[in-house]
C-alpha cells in the first residue's frame, strides 16, 4: 500500500542537545509512546510502515488546560488513536475537545475515524479538507482559512497557516501556556534531510518558517512532525536547510 507522505529517514523520538529540558515518557506500548515535554503538553508518537522508508515514527501533540485537551494530528491508525484517547480520559482525566490535522497526509489524518467514533470534532485548513478528499484520505469535518483559535479549559490554543512549505496546506499549532509549537512536517528535526518533496513548495519554505519564528519569539519547545523534540533552533535549522541550493 502506498502512502502519500513526507518525512526524512530518522530514528525514534529521543531527547537531543537542543531540547529545553528532559522529556518524560508517561505511556508506552508497542504502537504508541506519549512523552511529556512541558507541564501541560505531551507528544504522541506512533509508527507507520512504508514501502520507501520502513517503519517511520510520526509525532503529534496533546495540550491540556483544566479538564480539556486538544490534539494536533491523529496517531497513524485507529488502534493507536484509541489508545491515545483512552490515555487522555483515563490518566489525564480530561476530555478531547478537538483534533486538528496539520496537513492532509496519512500521518496526520490516519486515525480520524476513531476520533469521529468518539464524537470528537476535527478542524483543518480548507485546503487540507480539499486535498484529503482528492487523495481519498480521511477527511476532517470543519474548515478554517487562515487562523483557528480553540478554547481549551481556561486557555486558548491557536492553529495558523503561515504559508506553503512541506505541503501547500501545512499549518502549525501554538500553545501559549507552555510556549510550545507543534510545527508538524513544516519543521525538521536537527540534522534531518529534506525528505519527500512531492507536495512541497521548496522556494516558499524558508520564508514560511521565518514568519513562524517572528510570530512566536518566546518559544521554549518545538515539536517536529518526525524525530526529536527541540527548541527554536529547529526553526533556524529548517530555514537554513531549505535556503541551500
Amino acid at each position: 500500500m502506498k502512502f502519500l507522505l513526507a518525512f526524512s529517514l530518522l530514528a525514534a523520538v529521543a531527547p537531543n542537545s537542543s531540547s529545553p529540558g528532559p522529556d518524560k515518557v508517561v505511556y508506552q506500548s508497542a504502537d504508541l509512546t506519549i512523552t511529556q515535554v512541558a507541564p501541560n503538553s505531551y507528544v504522541h508518537t506512533s509508527f507507520l510502515q512504508t514501502e520507501t522508508f520502513g517503519k517511520v515514527p510520526c509525532n503529534g501533540l496533546v495540550v491540556r488546560s483544566g479538564a480539556e485537551t486538544v490534539v494536533f494530528d491523529t496517531p497513524t491508525g485507529d488502534k493507536e488513536s484509541g489508545e491515545l484517547i483512552a490515555w487522555i480520559t483515563g490518566e489525564l482525566h480530561c476530555r478531547v475537545k478537538a483534533v486538528v490535522p496539520t496537513h492532509f497526509h496519512e500521518d496526520c489524518v490516519g486515525g480520524l475515524p476513531e476520533f469521529q467514533r468518539h464524537n470528537i470534532p476535527s478542524y483543518a485548513h480548507k485546503k487540507t479538507i480539499a486535498y484529503a478528499r482528492q487523495h481519498k484520505f480521511n477527511v476532517p469535518q470543519h474548515a478554517f482559512t487562515r487562523r483557528l483559535a480553540l478554547r481549551v479549559g481556561t486557555a486558548k490554543v491557536y492553529t495558523t497557516f503561515f504559508g506553503e512549505g512541506h505541503t501547500r496546506d501545512n499549518v502549525v499549532g501554538y500553545f501559549p501556556t507552555d510556549e510550545v509549537l507543534f510545527g508538524g512536517c513544516l519543521i525538521k528535526e536537527l540534522q534531518a534531510g529534506k525528505g519527500n518533496l512531492a507536495d512541497a513548495n521548496v522556494s516558499a519554505w524558508p520564508a514560511t518558517v521565518a514568519r513562524v519564528k517572528q510570530a512566536y519569539p518566546r518559544l521554549q519547545v518545538v515539536v517536529p512532525g518526525h524525530g526529536a523534540v527541540g527548541g527554536p533552533s529547529l526553526l533556524d535549522y529548517t530555514i537554513q536547510l531549505f535556503q541551500q541550493p
